[in-house]
């Protein structure tokens, strides 16, 4: 199942992709697609339902982040072994998390601002696990019983403000639109191995990243236990799980983005997005 939140900023309805690529409201059946929206029991009635007797949405409307109302945005960084190394960074011996603020949530085709004094934005696909129940000391072996689906999010990043800037990397990570999501979560039993999936991102029609989750350093399971033993999962919240090679930093010589510029990305079977770069 795909689910999707659609409509202008912050009038965003709940919806479905059907199988036929058809856009479907949900609205008669659930309010929004909030933290509970996402639970085991809440899924389960939202599978139940017959697509075709739910109300046809026409048009192209606005797509919005796939969840509202995290309690928290965890990225993991440095987790495929290229990117570590293309950035001069050391292979972590056990993974890397910081957050990134729930203000950075935007939609999949949404804007990316371009902050002030911003003079190294880049950008980097990663997926992301979107949580259905709390989990808090899970196992390895469980940690993906509590995840309700996957996206696609670009962990927009300002390079000057995260490294050079002092303090922690939430501070290069945090700017609004710095985390389109989206455009829908495709429930986990859509996805028979998490850990097979291809990765890409284009700046302006060129292809600067292209990777595969096969080369997580630490999987989605090991990230999502191990973020747990620090902090309590709840539903809704987002762990996105790091980027493969191909960032701007670790171009020769370093390329980022500036006013303009077009991203575009995608993960297999989680569908696509695409960013214009504009001022903030």
């Amino acid at each position: 199942m795909k689910l999707v939140r659609y409509g202008a900023l912050g009038q965003e309805k709940p919806g479905l992709i059907d199988k036929s690529g058809q856009l479907r409201d949900l609205s008669a059946h659930v309010k929004d697609l909030s933290g509970e929206a996402y639970s085991p029991a809440s899924l389960s009635k939202l599978t139940a339902l017959d697509p075709a007797t739910l109300p046809a949405v026409s048009g192209s409307p606005r797509i919005g982040a796939p969840v509202t109302g995290i309690s928290k945005f965890v990225a993991i960084g440095l987790n495929y072994v290229d990117h570590a190394k293309e950035t001069g960074a050391q292979i972590p011996t056990e993974p890397i998390f910081f957050l990134k603020a729930n203000t950075a949530l935007s939609g999949p085709n949404d804007p990316v601002e371009k902050p002030r004094d911003s003079i190294k934005l880049d950008w980097e696909v990663e997926i992301a696990a979107i949580i259905g129940t709390r989990a808090k000391y899970v196992s390895e072996a469980d940690a993906l019983n509590h995840v309700a689906g996957y996206c696609v999010c670009n962990d927009v990043s300002e390079r000057n403000f995260q490294l050079e800037r002092l303090g922690q990397w939430t501070k290069g990570k945090s700017h609004d639109t710095f985390g389109p999501l989206g455009p829908w979560l495709v429930t986990k039993d859509e996805i028979p191995d998490v850990q097979k999936l291809s990765l890409w991102l284009d700046v302006n029609g060129k292809r600067r990243q292209t990777g595969s989750t096969s080369t997580m350093i630490f999987s989605m399971a090991k990230c999502i236990a191990y973020v747990s033993r620090f902090l309590t999962l709840l539903p809704g919240d987002v762990i996105t799980t790091g980027t493969p090679p191909g960032v701007g930093a670790g171009m020769k010589p370093p390329q980022f983005l500036n006013v303009g510029d077009v991203v575009t990305l995608g993960i297999e079977g989680l569908g696509e997005q695409r960013q214009q770069i504009i001022e903030a």
